[in-house]
């Protein structure tokens, strides 16, 4: 085990060390998100700190003597998620492609998993649907990370792969410590977009024998429950905007988090509240698929 103890650890040197320099490269090449309308950030705030997060994941799935087996593959694929989020933070791509990238990335994935083609289909949806639903709820300091890091912990504790998850883990924790309480920068499309689509790619690995001869209703809570917050909250949102006549992917500040915010409720509370709904909704998979 110390292998994987001493990869989580300088992975999280790693995120503490490179996010300052991910700071500079975004002011220097003007990668900045602008407060008004639905942002309301105070000041003009760098983002692409994504790339501390890919880059460190790249540097553990290159170098680790024993990354599991899925992490080199998880990592081609999240390299095109990345890419493609930070292309759209430089400027920002039509909805319909991004999504077209993140099926891509999400079928590489899949295909190698020995499950029935349904199966298939369905966990290259889910894997991009929770892709973008990452994306879509980093609207407040610390979130994506902190649902990051909680799915990590559960999948320690429940999947029984801390090869995989503890290094990843320490990456995300290094990185919290620039984004909250008080944040020097944003994650960015690209590494929001990066962390949705490790989480549901490495959960897919670790999960997928435990759908085999399971039925399509079991499969779909199962993946939503699994989701966590994000993706229910996703779903709710978009709902939402469907039943009101707009488009679903258009932004707005309807999201879980946000009503807690214009409540009144302090980021920590906020935060606190997510992570508990986060960690009972991952709980309640766990046991729901037996583990």
């Amino acid at each position: 085990m110390l292998p994987v103890y001493l990869f989580a650890l300088i992975l999280f040197l790693w995120g503490l060390a490179s996010t300052p320099v991910t700071i500079a490269l975004a002011q220097k090449f003007r990668l900045l998100d602008k407060p008004g309308g639905r942002k309301k950030h105070a000041t003009i705030m760098p983002r692409g700190a994504g790339l501390a997060l890919w880059s460190g994941y790249l540097i553990w799935a290159l170098f680790s003597p024993n990354p599991g087996v899925e992490v080199r593959l998880v990592a081609t694929g999240a390299s095109l998620v990345f890419v493609v989020g930070y292309m759209d933070d430089m400027h920002p791509l039509p909805s319909l492609m991004r999504l077209v990238f993140h099926l891509a990335a999400a079928l590489w994935v899949v295909y190698p998993l020995p499950v029935p083609l349904w199966q298939r289909l369905l966990l290259t949806l889910w894997i991009a649907g929770a892709t973008s639903a990452y994306n879509f709820i980093d609207g407040m300091d610390g979130l994506c990370l902190t649902m990051t890091f909680l799915t990590t912990l559960m999948a320690v504790i429940f999947a029984g792969s801390p090869v995989v998850w503890l290094p990843l883990s320490g990456l995300v924790f290094g990185v919290f410590a620039w984004n909250f309480p008080s944040p020097r920068t944003f994650l960015g499309d690209g590494g929001s977009t990066f962390l949705g689509y490790i989480c549901a790619s490495h959960l897919t690995w670790s999960l997928f024998p435990t759908f085999f001869q399971k039925g399509i209703f079991f499969m779909l809570l199962a993946l939503l429950l699994m989701g966590g917050v994000p993706v229910l909250d996703t779903l709710i949102a978009m709902t939402r905007r469907i039943f009101t006549g707009r488009s679903p992917f258009t932004p707005d500040r309807g999201h879980a988090h946000h009503k807690l915010l214009d409540a009144g409720l302090p980021k920590t509370a906020t935060l606190a509240v997510i992570g508990c709904v986060h960690i009972f909704m991952l709980f309640t998979s766990y046991r729901f698929l037996g583990l």
